[in-house]
């Protein structure tokens, strides 16, 4: 096992104990290979909600595995933790308990705490687990969760894509959000969930000239071949995530309408 990964689940179990249920590995270190830049990402399910003081000994200890950019020895880890009773049954939009990422990385060092909240995020990171993850601790995630309903995940990819609506929602974050609009595309079309480069090579053959080069930066800076330059053309960028926030928008109506 990684040894980031060991030292996650002992800092888990720490701080845990008897209430820790579950712990799954999921995303690229599973299912398409970590790239460059990828996250570590896990999925914890745990028994009764957190207290505040554990929360914030959680949120800061896992500070000190987690790495932005990576190292030679520290990826960046993304950390989701639910309650198990807040998803089985299902129910939309489910809470959830815990979430900790390198872009909180300032606002935990400044004693900022984010509480649990409702995350129709979960829908799509429940239906991936479900499909594709090592179980760390505990059952196998199709046994441990419910399968999310069809309408209820075009519902979670809808209300994903509806969060960028002009350029201080997509500022810092533009190649993460050009992808996520790529695999959001793909999904709605096959019903399959892709990573990022996956997601890109497909729609690239799909998309209009004039929104092809974009998309090629951000799948190229994924997969560590390119420099980064996307604030730097934001006009190609608007056009882009409107363009595809529109195509997704009709690939729903066509989905409420079969």
């Amino acid at each position: 096992m990684n040894l980031q990964i060991s030292n996650a689940l002992t800092l888990l179990h720490h701080h845990l104990g008897d209430n820790l249920l579950a712990v799954h590995l999921f995303g690229s270190a599973v299912s398409g290979g970590l790239k460059p830049a990828s996250d570590i990402d896990l999925l914890v399910t745990v028994r009764t909600p957190l207290s505040d003081s554990t929360r914030k000994v959680l949120m800061t200890d896992l500070l000190r595995l987690s790495a932005w950019p990576a190292t030679a020895h520290l990826r960046p880890l993304e950390v989701t933790l639910l309650v198990h009773d807040a998803v089985r049954p299902w129910r939309y939009r489910p809470m959830r308990e815990l979430q900790f990422g390198e872009w909180l990385r300032d606002a935990l060092q400044a004693g900022r705490f984010e509480p649990a909240m409702a995350d129709h995020d979960l829908a799509i990171l429940l239906s991936k687990a479900r499909q594709h993850a090592i179980s760390l601790l505990g059952p196998p995630a199709a046994a441990l969760f419910e399968p999310v309903p069809e309408a209820d995940m075009i519902r979670a990819l809808h209300d994903t894509a509806a969060q960028w609506n002009g350029p201080d929602d997509w500022l810092g974050d533009e190649c993460n959000v050009v992808l996520a609009l790529a695999r959001i595309w793909l999904t709605l079309s096959s019903g399959e969930i892709a990573a990022k480069d996956v997601a890109a090579d497909w729609l690239l053959e799909r998309l209009p000239p004039e929104h092809r080069p974009l998309l090629e930066t951000a799948r190229d800076v994924y997969l560590g071949q390119a420099r980064d330059d996307l604030a730097q053309r934001p006009q190609a960028l608007a056009a882009f995530i409107g363009y595809a926030r529109h195509q997704i928008e009709r690939l729903r109506s066509e989905s409420a309408n079969r």
